[in-house]
């Protein structure tokens, strides 16, 4: 019981101590910054409708997402099928 416990404490260690971004996590980061990009274009034009909501997906939605999802390592994937 105790030697799960401090395993799984030295595996939040590990992955708090680096950043791992996957291919998934880029690509996410990516469209986000696109989704901005076209609604900051809409907003110059005057789109009053498009523009806030094309803002809020890739500010509130998008590129927190990019950062909040996690890369699994093979190695993690394989620690929580044997236990």
């Amino acid at each position: 019981m105790a030697n799960k416990k401090a395993k799984a404490r030295s595996r939040r260690r590990d992955r708090g101590s680096q950043v791992v971004l996957g291919q998934r996590n880029v690509l996410l980061l990516i469209a986000g910054l696109v989704v901005v990009t076209i609604g900051y274009l809409l907003l110059g034009k005057g789109s009053l409708t498009a523009a806030p909501v094309l803002l809020v997906v890739g500010y509130c939605v998008m590129i927190p997402l990019s950062i909040i999802l996690w890369v699994r390592k093979p190695e993690d994937k394989q620690t929580r099928s044997g236990e």
